[in-house]
């Protein structure tokens, strides 16, 4: 092997100060020769380096700079955690994006309700980890089933956990993998949640989304929501009544109460629905409204009375979502829906006659295990009898882990076939043609699909489609009804309509954060810019960040300048050391 050259010296150096000539300059020669250099001074571009100070790279580990881009999929109770995590994340200091590509971290909210809703949750893992991003899984899909070999080596937060998503997103971003899947508690109670003045984006700065309750008290055979939420925990009414409060003073115009059953609200904390929803008409400003979730048979008929009473106040949409999933009795008994088409009919029945003009929407499932089809045809004639203005109609899906998914199953084709067939009967007919003609008030939300109109819905929440004014974005107008289609109506103003401003308080800036409170604010550190907005006055601090605000760490420019002035100032030392010496 040929051996590398090597250097060779005639002369053997004490020290390495010896390597100085005597035809070098002597160091006070050098330093009497500085008072003849005039310094030129270089220019440099002050405005591009002050944004380098205070812009890291995108790809740095330090926490709360990144890029965070969040999906989520199924219900309100989810966007409203989306909403929730979303909101922490931006006062940390994230930014929240709406370009997946750009992002530097996917936050993916999942549903477990159906297949396709797993399935697109799968994919969105597949594509985020080709495209070599950061990932963090949240949602009933992790929670249920935390052990799926396409979720190992990722961070998880659970349903319960969200008010924690800056850590976990801390840590994620540093390459750890963290999985909170617990429940929160009180004294060995189960607790609804997170807190609920935590701060949040609204998807919708007019919409608020509050969840009064998470879990329900239901064992049904196809559910796969009950393994993620779990048993039935509500939130205290002063917390709810608070919330809601504090969104009217941020100028919210909607409210909408979530859970995965409403209608057994507080019986786990000695109240019940009825209870929750007079307190909160009474906090409901002029021109707002509130919209109130989805709520199983067996739990409503106990407030039948009072529930008609609440949906005819004026500021309550004169709406109700109530799943019959199917009209077989057999059916609903091997669902364990604990309750009988007639209960259904009962409810129904009762709020039509005492809340005139009520819509009731309803789900129906498709095939469910051992669904003949004498089954299907007692539903295809529910239908028919009822004309539900709004109907989900769903086909049966059998969900991993639960009952039904070990039942005998309605062959593929049939399944398919009997959505059809009820879909047609659906289409049959017209929910709002006898409408047209009729002046009503709307309160206009947000803009359509296609950008042509806004969207607005009346007393009963029937959608209304009204031009784009942008002086009716958030009030309550009056219009005329002159067309309409299977799931809405148009509506002309009418000119000298008095138009109603919900809030005395301008709406949130899309993508603002709510609920900051000055004690989280000064926790935090100065806020940035306007993506705070005061929260409620109890002052609460609705979340405690775990490290350092990327606005109280030091600039890396000044850090440099620091590290090279201490090294400078060691040499120096050194140096006169050897001098004296």
């Amino acid at each position: 092997m040929e051996k590398m050259p090597s250097a060779s010296c005639d002369v053997l150096l004490d020290d390495i100060e010896d390597i100085v000539s005597q035809q070098d300059s002597k160091p006070q020669e050098r330093h009497f020769a500085r008072k003849h250099i005039v310094p030129k001074v270089r220019k440099r571009n002050t405005q591009q380096y002050l944004q380098e100070e205070e812009s890291p790279p995108s790809d740095s580990t330090i926490p709360g700079i990144q890029k965070i881009w969040i999906r989520t999929w199924g219900c309100s109770h989810n966007n409203s955690d989306g909403e929730y995590m979303a909101g922490q994340l931006a006062a940390y200091g994230y930014k929240i994006t709406e370009n997946a590509s750009d992002a530097d971290l996917w936050l993916l909210n999942s549903c477990t309700v159906k297949n396709p809703a797993e399935d697109h949750f799968r994919n969105s893992i597949k594509k985020a980890q080709e495209e070599n991003k950061k990932i963090v899984l949240a949602g009933c899909v992790p929670q249920a089933q935390p052990r799926q070999d396409y979720l190992k080596g990722l961070s998880v937060i659970g349903v319960q956990q969200i008010d924690r998503v800056v850590e976990v997103v801390e840590e994620t971003i540093k390459g750890h993998s963290v999985r909170l899947l617990g429940q929160k508690k009180d004294n060995g109670k189960r607790l609804g949640g997170a807190p609920l003045d935590l701060p949040k984006i609204r998807k919708n700065p007019l919409i608020e989304i509050i969840s009064i309750n998470t879990g329900c008290l239901n064992a049904c055979t196809y559910c796969k929501t009950k393994h993620a939420r779990g048993n039935l925990a509500s939130y205290p009414i002063d917390e709810l009544v608070d919330r809601a409060k504090q969104s009217f003073q941020e100028g919210v115009c909607e409210i909408w109460l979530t859970s995965e059953d409403t209608g057994a609200y507080g019986r786990d904390i000695g109240t019940d629905l009825p209870a929750l929803l007079w307190k909160l008409v009474e906090v409901i400003p002029e021109g707002a409204m509130l919209r109130l979730g989805m709520t199983n048979p067996p739990y409503i008929l106990e407030h039948l009375e009072e529930m008609a009473k609440i949906l005819n106040h004026p500021r309550v949409y004169a709406f109700l979502h109530i799943p019959v999933q199917s009209a077989s009795d057999t059916v609903l008994m091997d669902m364990k829906r604990e309750y009988c088409v007639a209960d259904f009919k009962r409810v129904v029945d009762f709020l039509k006659e005492k809340v005139p003009g009520i819509t009731i929407a309803t789900d129906i499932i498709c095939g469910f295990p051992g669904e003949t089809d004498q089954d299907f045809q007692e539903t295809v004639k529910l239908v028919e009898e009822y004309k539900f203005p709004s109907l989900f109609i769903n086909q049966f899906y059998p969900r991993p882990g639960t009952p039904a998914a070990k039942m005998k199953q309605v062959p593929a084709q049939v399944k398919k076939q009997r959505t059809k067939d009820l879909s047609r009967v659906f289409h049959s007919y017209s929910p709002y043609d006898h409408k047209i003609g009729e002046r009503q008030q709307v309160l206009v939300t947000e803009e359509s699909f296609d950008s042509k109109f806004y969207v607005a819905h009346n007393r009963f929440y029937e959608q209304v489609l009204v031009p784009k004014n942008p002086t009716f974005m958030g009030k309550m107008v009056e219009v005329d009804i002159y067309e309409s289609g299977k799931h809405f109506m148009k509506g002309q103003p009418v000119s000298d309509a008095k138009v109603y401003t919900p809030s005395i308080s301008k709406p949130l800036a899309k993508g603002e954060v709510s609920g900051l409170t000055e004690e989280f604010r000064n926790r935090l550190g100065k806020p940035q810019g306007p993506t705070c907005h005061a929260a409620a006055a109890d002052g609460r601090a609705p979340a405690r960040p775990r490290a350092v605000p990327p606005w109280h760490r030091p600039h890396r420019g000044c850090a440099l300048l620091l590290s090279a002035g201490l090294t400078l100032f060691a040499l120096l030392f050194a140096f006169f050391v050897k001098v004296c010496n």
